[in-house]
């Protein structure tokens, strides 16, 4: 079971959700850029969820999903989203807000 919404706050973890448009080259690669810098930078301190808009396609609207791929962190607040590959992990890093090792 996972943990409640709140919970997930109280442990301070980073909370992210990326939109694919099926298992395409380009969705691969996103998912495997966006789990490599969690893996390397966030380690056991994050949350991924994973969502194939073909398969719902009505989280698009709900989350404001015009391109593919995008992520959105939705914790800690505010709320940030970017699009593409994701293969940037410097601006991902500066986007995201998270505190790269050699800094």
């Amino acid at each position: 079971m996972s943990p409640a919404p709140k919970d997930l706050l109280k442990a301070g973890k980073t909370v992210l959700k990326l939109f694919v448009a099926g298992m395409s080259p380009r969705s691969m690669t996103a998912i495997e850029n966006v789990r490599n810098l969690c893996d390397q930078f966030l380690k056991d301190h994050y949350v991924l969820e994973i969502i194939d808009l073909y398969k719902h396609p009505e989280l698009a609207s709900e989350h404001q999903i015009i391109f593919s791929p995008s992520l959105i962190r939705t914790n800690p607040l505010p709320k940030k989203t970017m699009v593409g590959n994701f293969a940037d992990f410097d601006l991902m890093l500066k986007t995201l807000g998270i505190q790269s090792k050699d800094k």
